[in-house]
């Protein structure tokens, strides 16, 4: 019976998740299945893959042939590799004890890039959380700006200054003279009428 390492689909419409498993070639793609080997999760970043090595590696063993999808998630935890380690002890070619140490030396490279990566997520999401939080203050910060009422523009008085209040001074003295010097002429006007008059009265005495 040919057995394939494929993934049967899970979840939900637009948030799929996988199960990695052994099953038979002919059987559809998310019917039965002989051993499931572990899941695969797309929808986070790394992508979450929990994979069980060893049993993967018996049925790689056994003959099973993975899909190209399947093929490349066995090679990144290693499967790959390790099935590779054990034909190499198979023939001869090295011991069990040194392919269990170049085994694990990959895995613990594999796991400092994978921190590395999350580590560069972590600071990529950290910069795009502090620059939205700076656009929104700047975006609070001009409405409030134009909330607010324009301030009402007050004329101030101009005081007197010193040379304005001596002109004034100076014009007020000058009409009162000049009205002092009309009130004079006035008062001299009826006496000079009076004065001909009389003139006038003793001249026809004496006549």
């Amino acid at each position: 019976m040919p057995v394939k390492i494929r993934l049967q689909r899970h979840g939900k419409k637009g948030k799929p998740f996988y199960w990695i498993v052994a099953a038979d070639a002919r059987a559809k793609r998310d019917g039965k299945y002989l051993e499931k080997l572990g899941i695969y999760n797309p929808n986070v970043n790394p992508a979450q893959i929990e994979l069980d090595i060893d049993g993967s590696v018996q049925w790689l063993q056994n003959g099973a042939q993975p899909t190209d999808t399947a093929r490349a998630i066995l090679s990144y935890k290693g499967v790959m590799l390790k099935n590779h380690l054990a034909g190499g002890v198979a023939k001869g070619a090295l011991t069990q004890e040194q392919a269990e140490e170049k085994f694990n030396a990959w895995v613990e490279d594999k796991g400092k890039a994978v921190d590395a990566k999350k580590g560069k997520l972590s600071d990529a999401q950290e910069k795009a959380k502090a620059e939205a939080l700076a656009a929104e203050k700047v975006v609070n910060q001009t409405r409030i700006a134009e909330a607010q009422p324009e301030p009402e523009v007050v004329a101030e008085e101009t005081e007197a200054t010193p040379e304005t209040t001596e002109n004034v001074e100076a014009t007020e003295e000058v009409s009162a003279i000049d009205q002092a010097a009309e009130e004079a002429k006035a008062e001299k006007a009826p006496a000079a009428e009076e004065a001909p008059a009389a003139e006038a009265t003793d001249t026809k005495k004496e006549e």
